[in-house]
């Protein structure tokens, strides 16, 4: 498999080969952001660091009046598991023979990264006085907890009042080809932690104890069958997973005393995380349950309308593919869901998802420079005057 040594690169795929050779696994940057920083700074770019915790954020902004659009993503990338899985290092890029970018964080979101990064310099190159303002927000803690990243950030931001009013997160949206998807919003998360209280015994002599396991699954099953709602134009209806169970001695002979259950909601607007709450519990107590249940609210539901940014995103995936692209709400969270806090429109739009997480992540490096392409167009609809379409 060829390595990239002798090959002529892109500006875009330079960077995003120097971005994936550093193992940045999560809350780690490993240097990725210093890197960013260089090219910013030098752009002009007024710089901030923005450390949390272990975590390492920048916030850097170019200019000094108008609307304000910044890209966000994330330099942490997830464990690559066992190297001896993978057919290349994860943490040494290369082009293979069919032009596959190869490498952990190649999709999720290295890429991305390299491509706003040459959008920009362009793009100020082209527009040195341009109108608007041009930011980056940038994190190691999407992938972790995403408790000391984005958004921390946003809370910072949101203390000094500063304005956002455009963000393109560069997650990888694209399913079938680049640019076929852009993500104008997400469902809400909502998980919860059930603990069923029984009495432990022998199985021998049931009429002795209770068994958590027999009380839970009457409801659970009523959870599962529960309609919650409908939906909407703009986000399937909500669903309910369980996604572990755990009770039991390891014994085949012994009653449990409790049982957990792991679920999640991901939800749409048609209901709030407090009527979820209200109606779990409610259908719990219904079947006289003895239990605690721990709420966890992973992020709201939101929806970018079609307006300036959602225009402008469909205009550049247009204009540089020649394809118009679908909208959609689908998928899991993302930091969008900080940011979209702040009032600002935020589209999510990146290369194929096909590969993400997984071992011999890749991305086609010819999509790296389109997607440069229409980061590009999309500044220049929103931050230019009479090419706007």
């Amino acid at each position: 498999m060829p390595t990239t040594e002798s090959q002529a690169l892109s500006p875009t795929l330079e960077l995003a080969i120097d971005l994936l050779a550093r193992p940045s696994v999560t809350p780690d940057d490993e240097g990725c952001q210093a890197l960013m920083i260089e090219r910013l700074a030098a752009l002009g770019f007024h710089i901030e660091r923005l450390p949390f915790g272990e975590v390492d954020n920048f916030w850097a902004v170019r200019g000094h009046h108008g609307p304000v659009l910044a890209f966000a993503g994330h330099t942490d990338v997830v464990p690559s598991g066992p190297h001896t899985n993978w057919e290349t290092p994860p943490f040494a890029p290369c082009i293979d023979a069919d032009g596959m970018l190869r490498g952990r964080g190649a999709a999720d979101m290295k890429g991305s990264l390299a491509a706003m990064v040459t959008a920009v310099e362009r793009f100020v190159a082209a527009h040195p006085d341009h109108h608007g303002k041009l930011a980056f927000l940038i994190t190691s803690d999407e992938e972790g907890p995403a408790v000391d990243g984005t958004r921390a950030v946003v809370e910072h931001l949101r203390e000094r009042h500063e304005r956002l009013d455009y963000c393109i997160v560069g997650e990888p949206s694209s399913s079938e080809r680049l640019g076929d998807v852009i993500k104008n919003g997400r469902r809400g998360s909502l998980g919860g932690v059930l603990h069923v209280k029984g009495r432990q015994g022998h199985v021998a002599y049931p009429q002795l104890a209770t068994n958590p396991i027999h009380a839970a699954i009457p409801a659970l099953d009523a959870l599962v069958r529960e309609h919650w709602d409908d939906g909407n134009t703009f986000f399937p209806a909500t669903s309910f997973q369980v996604s572990n169970l755990r009770a039991g001695t390891g014994a085949t002979n012994v009653i449990p005393g409790e049982l957990e259950a792991v679920f999640n909601f991901r939800y749409s607007t048609e209901v709030t995380h407090e009527q979820l709450r209200a109606r779990t519990e409610a259908i719990l107590d219904a079947h006289g349950l003895d239990y605690r249940l721990d709420w966890t609210l992973n992020g709201e539901p939101f929806l970018t309308a079609e307006g300036e940014l959602v225009k402008a995103t469909i205009g550049g995936v247009e204009a540089i593919t020649g394809q118009r692209p679908a909208l959609s709400t689908s998928g899991g969270t993302s930091d969008g869901r900080f940011i979209a806090t702040l009032g600002s429109q935020v589209v999510e739009l990146g290369p194929l998802n096909a590969t993400i997480h997984q071992v011999n992540e890749r991305v086609r490096a010819a999509d790296l420079d389109t997607l440069s392409d229409i980061y590009e167009a999309i500044l220049v609809r929103l931050f230019t005057s009479g090419e706007a379409s």
